[in-house]
């Protein structure tokens, strides 16, 4: 787990089935990102079958069944549809493209997981939210940087109980390693993969949103930039962008493909959450020059300091929870309005963004003046 980059992402947790043998059956389709095997191996350790497979590339799809065997290779997305056994899709596709799949898939009368980011423009997350509305089936979301991560869960533990008080700050940090030859071509694209704050930037304002307890926030500022690839114009390798919560509560975070080579993961992704009466430190992938595996979390409040090593102490309760979630139809692992108010923040953050570049000031006659030639 620690050296991974993105492709074929599956954490393993605790074997915790909440479901007997075939009572909840899913399938997968659109392998176009590698987050569809730590999703899919997510719900099997929590008691879901895997019945099906899809995807039109066959190299994908060996390489799928090769990690999952026990899946059927379906002949087309039809076939899935078809098959009333199928009670929910979980898909990786292109991100651009994830709404209309959704779409297909609820239509069909199936729940729908897909990974983070759910939507690359506010009229498929409008579309999303009147087809849940029709449907009644759900539309959940991977935010796998707090679902999918032990530390992560724990500090929601923490906080639940109190050890810190009222959540006043969330600061989040979550660099990645670029690998550029080994991305496909639609990661380069803009209008495919929606913006650095669209993507990978979901994860942090989903973090901000839970642990601070607020349905809604409003993006104060934001900016994105492409500092050191210009082979590749349309990525965005930076961005950063501050929040406030309907309950006060403020929320910076910071995204980048700017990891080094010689640290020993992918990324150090970082969470720092201030309370009234505490605060936590969350160091997800790697304690850096000290150790190198993931799951430390720093806890300091009234009655000291504490260091939690957590692989493989706390599990991935949200994938169960979802799995009886889409038989009972509930909503305990993550409410339909929480999935799509953290789209949607992400969204606004990436539509209103400032270019770096576009504010690059010169000195004219005493004024800051933009290339756009703005007085600023």
């Amino acid at each position: 787990m620690n050296r991974h980059d993105g492709m074929n992402y599956a954490p393993k947790g605790k074997i915790n089935r909440v479901v007997a043998e075939n009572e909840f059956i899913f399938a997968a389709i659109a392998l176009d990102h590698g987050h569809i095997y730590g999703m899919c191996n997510g719900l099997i350790e929590a008691g879901a079958n895997l019945k099906w497979v899809f995807d039109p590339d066959p190299n994908k799809v060996e390489a799928f069944i090769e990690k999952f065997p026990q899946a059927k290779v379906a002949s087309s997305e039809d076939e899935i549809f078809e098959d009333l056994e199928v009670q929910l899709v979980a898909a990786a596709a292109i991100p651009s493209k994830r709404c209309e799949l959704g779409l297909k898939v609820m239509n069909h009368g199936k729940d729908y997981f897909t990974d983070k980011a759910p939507f690359t423009t506010l009229e498929q997350l409008e579309q999303a939210k009147q087809k849940v509305k029709e449907t009644g089936m759900k539309y959940m979301v991977y935010y796998s940087e707090r679902l999918h991560v032990e530390s992560a869960v724990f500090a929601g533990q923490l906080i639940d109980e109190g050890a810190i008080g009222k959540v006043i700050q969330v600061t989040g940090f979550g660099p990645h390693r670029l690998n550029a030859t080994s991305r496909p071509d639609w990661f380069f694209e803009k209008e495919s993969y929606g913006g650095i704050l669209c993507d990978i930037g979901s994860h942090q304002i989903e973090q901000f949103l839970y642990f601070t307890k607020n349905n809604n926030a409003r993006v104060l500022s934001s900016k994105i930039a492409n500092y050191n690839n210009p082979n590749y114009p349309e990525l965005e390798d930076f961005g950063d962008a501050t929040l406030i919560g309907e309950n006060g509560a403020t929320h910076y975070f910071r995204v980048d493909w700017f990891t080094p080579d010689g640290l020993g993961t992918w990324g150090d992704g970082r969470t720092f959450i201030v309370g009234t009466d505490g605060y936590i430190e969350i160091r997800k992938y790697i304690d850096v020059a000290r150790e190198n595996s993931g799951d430390h979390l720093y806890l300091v409040n009234g009655e000291g300091e504490k260091h939690f090593h957590l692989s493989g102490q706390v599990g991935y309760p949200f994938f169960g929870e979802l799995i009886l979630d889409c038989i009972n139809r509930t909503e305990n692992a993550m409410t339909q309005e929480h999935a799509f108010k953290a789209a949607e923040l992400c969204l606004i953050a990436q539509d209103q963004a400032l270019r770096v570049e576009d504010y690059t000031t010169s000195i004219d006659n005493g004024m800051s003046i933009n290339k756009r030639g703005d007085v600023i």
